[in-house]
Formats: C-alpha cells, sequence, structure tokens
C-alpha cells in the first residue's frame, strides 16, 4: 500500500495533529498544536491556508450552526474561533489550576458534545482527564487519572466509545450511553505494549475496525476491537505519526498527520517529510465526521 501513499502538503509542522474532515464542503482541518496553527485544506482545489493563533491548539472541529465557526481547545481550555476574523471566544478552563498539564486530543459525538481530554506534558503524572462539553457550554469530568488522553472513536450504534492513554499502550473501550453522555463499563481491547512507538490518534472505518497512530512507530494500523487482532498497516517514510482520519467524497481516503517535534537534526535530515499531511486511497470507507452543536 506504500506505493499509494500521497504526501499532500509537505508542510513541516511541528506537531501536526487532530485531523477533522468537514464532509459539507470537502475540507480537512487540522491543527499544528506547537506551531499554533490552524490548517484548512481545500480536497477539491488543493488550496492551503493557516491561521496562527498565539497558543497551543489541539483540536479544531466546525460548528455546524455557522461555517466559520469552530470549537477550539488550547492549551487554556475550550473557545469558539472565527475562521475570517481570526476572534477567539473563551468559553472556559477545567484545568486552569493545573499548569503542567494542556488539552490534547477532541472530538465530537452524535449529539454534537465534545469529548476533549488533556495530558500531563511530562507524560507520565496521572493528573489529566476527559472531559465532555455540552451544546450549552458546560463541561463535565468524564475520565480521570489519564497521563496523555488521546485517540476517541464511537461505534456505528453509538454503544462503545474507544479512548487511549497512551503511555499505558491499551486501548479502552467504554459502555456509552448517547443519550445522557454517560459512561459505563470499561474494557481494556488492544494492548499496544509489543507495537512500533506509542497509540496516538485513532478513528474508525464503516466496517467497525480501528486504526490508530503509531508515534515513534512510523505507521497507521487496522484493528478488529473484539479480538484485539492488528489486520494490517501503512509504513510512512517518517516516525512520529500522530492521527488520521478519513475523508474525500466518497470517505475512503485516509488522511494522517505527523511531526517534527522530538526529532533531532540528523534524524530530521534522515526523515524531511516529518510534519507533512499524507494521504492514501483505501477499498474501506470512513464514516463522517461529528460537528459541534452550539
Amino acid at each position: 500500500m506504500i506505493e499509494d501513499l500521497e504526501l499532500v502538503l509537505d508542510a513541516k509542522a511541528v506537531l501536526g495533529e487532530g485531523p477533522c474532515w468537514d464532509f459539507r464542503n470537502n475540507i480537512l482541518y487540522w491543527v499544528d498544536i506547537e506551531g499554533k496553527k490552524v490548517h484548512m485544506y481545500n480536497h477539491i482545489s488543493g488550496e492551503h491556508k493557516q491561521v496562527q493563533l498565539e497558543r497551543e491548539v489541539s483540536a479544531v472541529i466546525p460548528c455546524i450552526t455557522k461555517d466559520t465557526e469552530f470549537i477550539v481547545t488550547l492549551d487554556n481550555g475550550f473557545h469558539l474561533l472565527n475562521i475570517e476574523t481570526e476572534q477567539l471566544k473563551f468559553i472556559g478552563d477545567p484545568e486552569r489550576d493545573l499548569k503542567q498539564n494542556r488539552f490534547n486530543d477532541g472530538k465530537c459525538d452524535a449529539y454534537g458534545r465534545l469529548w476533549a481530554g488533556t495530558m500531563c506534558r511530562d507524560g507520565k503524572t496521572k493528573d489529566a482527564a476527559l472531559y465532555c462539553l455540552d451544546n450549552e457550554g458546560k463541561w463535565t469530568e468524564k475520565i480521570n487519572h489519564l497521563s496523555i488522553s488521546n485517540g476517541m472513536a464511537w461505534t456505528s450504534d453509538n454503544e462503545y466509545l474507544y479512548h487511549i492513554d497512551t503511555p499505558a499502550q491499551t486501548v479502552t473501550r467504554y459502555e456509552y450511553d448517547l443519550e445522557t453522555g454517560k459512561l459505563g463499563k470499561a474494557k481494556q481491547i488492544i494492548d499496544f505494549s509489543e507495537e512500533e512507538g506509542f497509540p496516538d490518534g485513532m478513528t474508525i472505518d464503516s466496517e467497525g475496525m480501528l486504526w490508530i497512530a503509531h508515534y515513534g512507530g512510523g505507521r497507521v494500523s487496522r484493528w478488529n476491537p473484539e479480538s484485539g487482532e492488528k489486520l494490517s498497516e501503512i509504513c510512512l517514510p517518517v516516525p512520529n505519526v500522530t492521527s488520521c482520519t478519513f475523508g474525500g467524497k466518497k470517505l475512503n481516503e485516509l488522511y494522517i498527520t505527523t511531526a517534527r517535534s522530538g526529532l533531532d537534526d540528523e534524524e530530521l535530515k534522515k526523515y524531511p517529510q516529518s510534519g507533512g499531511l499524507y494521504k492514501i486511497k483505501l477499498h474501506i470507507q470512513g464514516v463522517k465526521t461529528y460537528l459541534y452543536q452550539n
């Protein structure tokens, strides 16, 4: 499959992350956390735009109500971002007293609520958590004692939420109530400890299989969440693979973000396309990205 892998943008992102496909206009949104940028890539025209922010931004998701408005997580909490004016509106910060933390991965559920987790910058302390921001801008802590809250995905019937805590090297499945947003029993379903790198961002396809980015492992792998078996993998010419999502008109193109962060000069010479945005067309379809309902 590597022959079909395409470098869409040689963006040289410091820490490319959080790809989000807007099916309404065929635009891929993603972020450079450490570069403090929101990126916009038009699938049809090939146009690439970016918004420079003053703080680290870890997730960007379009709002259903306004084309120009996005929910974003910065290192100081939840905000609304107007892409045209580049103005931010502060919503709140559930971890304003935890200066050693910042927000990390975030996605919306089928009801348009934002689920976003935090991470301890040392990657070891267990002071991070996963929060749910509802449609009225109120947040609730859902999971605590995490180190690096990362990839998420929901089953098509919304009965389960999958979640990654990167240093734990596991994928955990939680019983999920869509009506209330409550989590039930937890079960570890995938053991990543024998894999190359660490589990980072994650998405799900129309067959219910999970796609996981390997940070430090140079690949994206596909897993059966029922058996815990790895089914296949796509290797990339860079080590730090951060996240992935399905896009394209048929949702059969997997977009993959990568990072330069943590690589020294010698490694950057060896892997010059680190921080690029990649794409590969597959015979498997993804599912629509849920947008934020405010």
